[in-house]
């Protein structure tokens, strides 16, 4: 099966709407996981616009499935993960500025950065996952980096899947066939939601786990917490 993390950012940039505590970061991660999530992803960013480097230090001390701490590894986000050690570490090449997310990194190209990040995160314990355009010479260029993993960036698929679901998965499911060959466990994340996750698993051999926040907490407003985990796990089986 592949196990569901749910990325909490958008319930932090709702706490800091208010500059309160409300709601509570930490307890709707408890509640995630009493609810059947099985991770917790966060993506800190260097404005802390929505989840704050001591959100991360918090979470590593209540999270009892498995933290995974996305970003940009710049000098203040190794030195949080060093101090945390969250059981996986996703590298995201994503500006300052971004939005979010929106694109993979390119292997060939920064190959010999990433080995030295990799090298440094696995030595520390963690697990490592690149964040990946499904383009099968990034993924090939990607074993040489040491990672353990490697993630795709699924918006592409998201956006193509209502008009032609099979033209959508295709690049997909090849870049996931060489990760296989190649031995790297094979995550996926971004835009994934009830119309298009069943499909995505069914198709992507060796899919690991999913990450997702921003429709999951959507479709919560209307559904409720519980049962919108619920819902999303049913897609995995």
């Amino acid at each position: 099966m592949t196990k569901l993390s749910v990325n909490i950012n958008k319930i932090a940039t709702l706490r800091n709407a208010r500059g309160h505590n409300r709601p509570d970061v930490l307890q709707v991660a408890r509640d995630c996981e009493r609810f059947g999530a099985q991770g917790i992803t966060v993506h800190p960013r260097p404005d802390e616009r929505h989840i704050r480097y001591q959100d991360v230090r918090d979470l590593r001390q209540i999270v009892t499935t498995e933290l995974n701490v996305e970003g940009n590894p710049t000098p203040d986000f190794m030195d949080l993960v060093r101090e945390v050690r969250p059981k996986q570490v996703t590298l995201v090449p994503d500006a300052p500025d971004a939005i979010t997310s929106n694109a993979g990194w390119d292997t060939i190209t920064h190959q010999i950065y990433l080995i030295g990040v990799v090298t440094e995160l696995k030595s520390i314990g963690c697990r490592v996952s690149i964040f990946l355009d499904p383009d099968p010479a990034m993924v090939k260029a990607a074993v040489a980096t040491g990672t353990d993993r490697i993630e795709l960036y699924t918006e592409d698929y998201a956006r193509q899947y209502p008009q032609d679901p099979a033209k959508a998965i295709a690049p997909y499911a090849a870049a996931a066939a060489m990760a296989q060959q190649l031995g790297l466990g094979l995550n996926a994340g971004h835009d994934l939601d009830l119309e298009n996750l069943a499909y995505l698993r069914q198709n992507l051999p060796g899919l690991e786990e999913v990450s997702i926040g921003h429709a999951l907490v959507c479709d919560a407003l209307y559904y409720g917490l519980e049962n919108t985990i619920q819902l999303y796990r049913r897609q995995l089986v």
